[in-house]
C-alpha cells in the first residue's frame, strides 16, 4: 500500500531544486553561536503554567527543580535530595549546585515554599495544581530545608516536584516570567524580542544557544545545510530525513522515543460524545500503513499514554486494529446508515507533515463514510482552542511523560482545564475511582495493577484514539558534538554541546 507519494516526491523535487539553487555556492555563516531550528515557538516560559512541548523543554534549561527523571522513569536529586519521615510528611535538603538565581540572589528553601504555594493558589489556576493537591502545608525549617506534609500518604509524592523554582521576591511583585524568565538553571535568558528568535546564554562557558523558529520544514532544511542553523530535533517529514542520510550531507541520528500520539475528541458534542462513533474511527484509522509508508517506519503502535517499557506500562495494548468493515457496521449501529450523514471537524496546527497525517486519516474515514473538514491554524491559536474545549476532534502529542498520575490530569473529571488538561470533558465514574484508588495506593507493585486495569479500561472507553510513538531524530552540521537524544525529546544536551 503507498500513502501520499505524490506529495512526497513533490516536496523532494521542490527541496532538492532549492538545495541546488542555494547551497552550492553559498557561504556558511559566521556566527559564533549555536543555533537550533525549531517547527513552533515557545508560548510560555513560567515553569508553573508550561503545558506545550516546546515551552517546557526550553524552560528546563533556565530553571531548576527539586528532582527530575533518569531514563529509566525513576525520580533522581536535583536540587535536592529528600527524606520521608512518614507516610505524610517528607524533607527536602537543597544542596549546593543551581543555587544562585540569574539575578544574583541565592535559591532558599522560602523560594522553593513561595513557588509551590503559587501553584496551589486558586486565584493563579496553574494547570499544574491538581498534581499537587494533596500537599496540606509547606514549612522551611532554614534557608537548606523545606518540609511538605500531605493530606494522604503519597508514594511517589517526591517525582511530583519537577516545577522549576522561581524567586520568592519576583513572585511577590508578580514578574513576568512568561516572558522574562528568571531561574537558577544552567542557561539564562539573554533575548526574546520576538517569538521566531530566543536567545540563551551557557552560564558554564557563555555561549549563546540560539532558538530560531522555521515552521517549513523545507526552510529548516535549508538554513541547516547553508550553516544558518546547526541542528534539528525531530518535526522534519521521514522522506526528508530518508534522503538527508542517504546523501550524507549532514549527520543523521535516531532514538526509540516516547512521545505519544493521539487524537482526541470533545465528549460534550453530540456527535464525538457517541462511543460507537469514536470506535469506528478508530477502526478505519490505518496506522500500520501509515507508519510504514508515511513516517518511514521511524514510530511504533501505541495502545496507551505511557509506552510499555514503563514500569506502570501495558504492553499487551497496543490500540484498536484496522478494520473498516467492523468500522461501516458501528456506524451503522450508532445511526449512520447514510454514508454522507457524519461529517466532522478536524483541527490540527499548520506544520505541514502534521497536516500531511491528518489529510491521510481524511481519506481513511471517508472510505467508510464519513466526511472530514481539517481545519489548520498557527501553533498558538490551535493550542489555545485545544484547551480551551474549541474542536470536536484534533490530533496532538504528550511528550516526556514520566508519573502514572498523568492520568489523573488527562481524565479525572476533576481535572477540566484550567485544573488540569481533561480537554475533552472526559466524565466517567468508573474511570474516576480507579484513578483515586491508585492515587493513594502506598504499594507500587499495586498501583501498577490498577493503572493498567485503568489503561485496559481507557481503550474501552476512548476518550483518545491512541495513534503511536514518536521516533526522536537529531538533523546536524558535523561540526556539532555531544548532542545526545533523549527518549522524552527532552533539549538537555543543549548544556554541554560543542560546534568545532
Amino acid at each position: 500500500m503507498k500513502i501520499g507519494v505524490s506529495k512526497t516526491n513533490i516536496f523532494l523535487i521542490i527541496l532538492v531544486l532549492l538545495i541546488q539553487f542555494f547551497i552550492y555556492g553559498c557561504k556558511e555563516s559566521d556566527r559564533n553561536t549555536i543555533a537550533m531550528g525549531l517547527s513552533a515557538s515557545p508560548i510560555n516560559l513560567d515553569p508553573r503554567y508550561v503545558t506545550d512541548a516546546i515551552s517546557y523543554r526550553i524552560s528546563r534549561l533556565i530553571y531548576m527543580s527539586l528532582v527530575d527523571f533518569n531514563e529509566s522513569f525513576h525520580v533522581i536529586p536535583e536540587l535536592a535530595t529528600w527524606e520521608k519521615l512518614s507516610p505524610t510528611h517528607y524533607r527536602f535538603i537543597l544542596g549546593e549546585k543551581f543555587r544562585e538565581f540569574h539575578n544574583g540572589s541565592l535559591l532558599t528553601s522560602k523560594d522553593v515554599k513561595a513557588t509551590y504555594q503559587s501553584v496551589l493558589d486558586s486565584e493563579i489556576s496553574s494547570p499544574h495544581r491538581a498534581s499537587i493537591a494533596m500537599i496540606e502545608s509547606i514549612e522551611t525549617v532554614d534557608q537548606n530545608i523545606i518540609d511538605f506534609k500531605l493530606f494522604y500518604p503519597d508514594p511517589f509524592f517526591p517525582g511530583r516536584l519537577v516545577i522549576g523554582i522561581l524567586p520568592m521576591e519576583l513572585i511577590n511583585k508578580k514578574h513576568n516570567f512568561a516572558r522574562d524568565p528568571i531561574g537558577s538553571g544552567p542557561m539564562k535568558i539573554l533575548h526574546w524580542a520576538n517569538d521566531e528568535n530566543l536567545k540563551l546564554q551557557r552560564l558554564s562557558d557563555g555561549k549563546i544557544i540560539e532558538m530560531i523558529t522555521l515552521k517549513d520544514p523545507v526552510v529548516r532544511v535549508l538554513k541547516l545545510l547553508k550553516g544558518d542553523i546547526d541542528l534539528i530535533q525531530g518535526n522534519l517529514p521521514p522522506e526528508v530525513i530518508d534522503w538527508l542520510s542517504r546523501k550524507q550531507l549532514v549527520n543523521v541520528e535516531k532514538k526509540i522515543g516516547n512521545t505519544f500520539t493521539y487524537l482526541g475528541f470533545n465528549l460534550e458534542d453530540p456527535i464525538t460524545k457517541n462511543l460507537l462513533v469514536r470506535k469506528a474511527i478508530a477502526h478505519a484509522i490505518d496506522r500500520e500503513s501509515i507508519i510504514k509508508y508515511v513516517m518511514k517506519s521511524s514510530a511504533r503502535k501505541a495502545g496507551s499514554l505511557l509506552p510499555p517499557e514503563h514500569w506502570a506500562g501495558h504492553s499487551a495494548l497496543t490500540g484498536i486494529e484496522y478494520n473498516p468493515e467492523k468500522s461501516k457496521m458501528l456506524l451503522k449501529q450508532a445511526g449512520y446508515g447514510d454514508p454522507s450523514s457524519l461529517k466532522l471537524v478536524y483541527k490540527i496546527s499548520n506544520d505541514p507533515f502534521r497536516l500531511r497525517l491528518a489529510t491521510i486519516i481524511q481519506q481513511q474515514l471517508k472510505s467508510v463514510g464519513i466526511k472530514v473538514e481539517i481545519r489548520s491554524y498557527d501553533w498558538g491559536t490551535f493550542y489555545g482552542d485545544i484547551k480551551n474545549g474549541r474542536f470536536q476532534m484534533y490530533s496532538l502529542s504528550w511528550v516526556g511523560l514520566k508519573m502514572p498520575d498523568i492520568f489523573y490530569y488527562i481524565f479525572h473529571s476533576k481535572s477540566i482545564p484550567p485544573y488540569g488538561a481533561n480537554r475533552g470533558r472526559f466524565n466517567d465514574s468508573e474511570i474516576d475511582v480507579i484513578l483515586e484508588l491508585a492515587k493513594t495506593e502506598t504499594s507500587l507493585s499495586k498501583q501498577a495493577l490498577l493503572y493498567k486495569d485503568l489503561q485496559e479500561n481507557l481503550i474501552k472507553s476512548l476518550p483518545y484514539i491512541p495513534l503511536w510513538y514518536e521516533d526522536n531524530v537529531l538533523i546536524s552540521k558535523f561540526a556539532i558534538e555531544g548532542y545526545k537524544l533523549r527518549a522524552d525529546g527532552n533539549f538537555d544536551s543543549l548544556m554541554s554541546i560543542k560546534n568545532n
